[in-house]
């Protein structure tokens, strides 16, 4: 079966090619660890997360490149604001790489929450400047990267169809009248390539250069890396779609300038999360973290749940309405297949009707291949679970399989452990039952059921799971 995923630079979807066979190479844009994550931006992370999956799926060896920005990055892609890490050092009172690293390892405890699979590589920005001065060296000679007191510039205008990913038109976007207005650029959408005099002569984390001492821009340390463990050619890159005016736009720009070609092919942007009708965001300080999700109750899988209810292409409006309802709908799932393995134990599965099982299957590839479509996947997941002409194995077998893409360890859920209290509780008013003393029994199965536990009647004794 082939795939097909929406490639943002020609706005269709496309059939899946790779340049080496079997091999996919992935570049995610990782975060800039100057604050948490917060939900919306793991959102994407999820995505990507949900290719990445995908691609193994279907037999790609997928080599996966993020890279960490921690140092270059401004207020504003386009070169203006003011630092980012130096304003949260300055807030927390703490060093730059202090900053850095604190919150890069908090990120990725987020990614591990959420069940995200490790990139093959992840690289930081800061221990890349050689290759980020060699690839501006290459820029220069080529004539389309000019020096202005000490300050290095991507002539846009050098470069043909500089707006073929974002579809603006360049006189457009140079009158962006939020954007600091720079004296030394030709083209105010001339982009920096190296900052050696900027107003951040103070800032600590600065390099010697040929063209003196300073920092990168932010943009060519992603073309940097990117070839650096991927090389000329790369499958796929990935990010959020605010990367797509200008982040990804100069990427384009600078990588194919240096090697002459079309150094990505499918490029592809995951929307979105909007909160209370905005989008979040850091600056605005309207956001959420997953550590805010655990203090109202909520796990990891919940969220990642609640996310592959929306394609990835579409907006997500988050609530915590919805947020419920996914962890009620995932809690009753991982008790549904808690109950399967019971029934399996006790040797009371039954047999499916003839070609159920790959019926499901094949409505489940078609999905997936077509543009990552997990939330009919999810469709097809649930009418299988309902499913009364499919056995307890087949169910079993299907959630193995359909979770290799999910990602939301339905197969590791166990059962957890009542206290002995509880234990007794129920064995009492087993025998209870037995006596046919029922209102002793209800109020008992009350006492129970206001802990949180939930009782079932079975023909082999009384089941318990969880109320969510």
């Amino acid at each position: 079966m082939k795939l097909f995923f929406y490639n943002t630079l020609t706005r269709k979807i496309e059939e899946f090619r790779v340049k080496t066979s079997k091999i996919a190479k992935l570049y995610t844009c990782g975060p800039t660890v100057y604050h948490y994550a917060h939900i919306g931006n793991l959102r994407t992370y999820i995505f990507e997360d949900l290719l990445r999956r995908t691609l193994q799926v279907f037999g790609y060896k997928v080599i996966h490149v993020m890279n960490i920005t921690d140092v270059g990055h401004l207020e504003s892609d386009e070169d203006s604001g003011d630092d980012k890490i130096i304003l949260s050092a300055l807030r927390e009172k703490k060093t730059p790489l202090d900053i850095a690293r604190y919150y890069e390892n908090f990120f990725l405890k987020d990614c591990n929450s959420l069940n995200l699979l490790k990139p093959t590589i992840i690289c930081r920005a800061s221990e890349h400047i050689e290759e980020i001065q060699y690839m501006i060296h290459q820029l220069i000679d080529k004539n389309y990267a000019y020096i202005i007191d000490g300050n290095v510039y991507f002539d846009v205008a050098r470069f043909n169809n500089y707006s073929q990913l974002s579809r603006a038109k360049l006189h457009d976007l140079s009158s962006n009248s939020r954007v600091d207005f720079d004296h030394r650029k030709k083209n105010q959408k001339d982009f920096v390539l190296w900052f050696s005099n900027s107003k951040f002569q103070n800032q600590i984390m600065r390099w010697d250069s040929p063209w003196g001492r300073g920092f990168p821009g932010w943009h060519i340390e992603c073309s940097a890396m990117a070839t650096k463990y991927l090389g000329e050619y790369i499958d796929i890159h990935c990010g959020g779609v605010d990367h797509i005016p200008v982040h990804h736009t100069n990427e384009i720009a600078q990588s194919d300038a240096c090697f002459n070609h079309q150094c990505v092919n499918f490029w592809m942007h995951g929307e979105f999360l909007i909160l209370d009708k905005n989008k979040m965001s850091k600056s605005k300080n309207n956001f959420l973290t997953l550590t805010n999700l655990k203090e109202y109750g909520f796990d990891p899988a919940h969220y990642r749940y609640l996310c592959l209810g929306t394609h990835y292409r579409s907006q997500m409006l988050f609530n915590f309405e919805s947020l419920k309802m996914a962890k009620s709908t995932l809690e009753s799932l991982k008790n549904r297949i808690i109950d399967w393995k019971s029934e399996l134990k006790n040797k009371n599965a039954d047999k499916s009707i003839a070609g159920k099982k790959k019926e499901y299957l094949n409505r489940f590839y078609a999905a997936l291949s077509y543009d990552l479509n997990i939330p009919t996947i999810l469709s097809v997941l649930w009418e299988f679970v309902k499913d009364g002409e499919i056995s307890v194995n087949d169910k079993l077998s299907l959630i193995n399989e359909f979770d290799l893409i999910l990602g939301l360890g339905l197969t590791e859920h166990i059962k957890p452990e009542l206290s002995e209290y509880l234990i007794q509780l129920i064995k009492k008013r087993e025998e209870l039952r037995k006596q046919k003393k029922w209102n002793c029994s209800d109020k008992i199965r009350q006492e129970i059921e206001n802990s949180g536990v939930m009782l079932k009647d079975t023909e082999n004794g009384t089941d318990w799971y969880l109320k969510y």
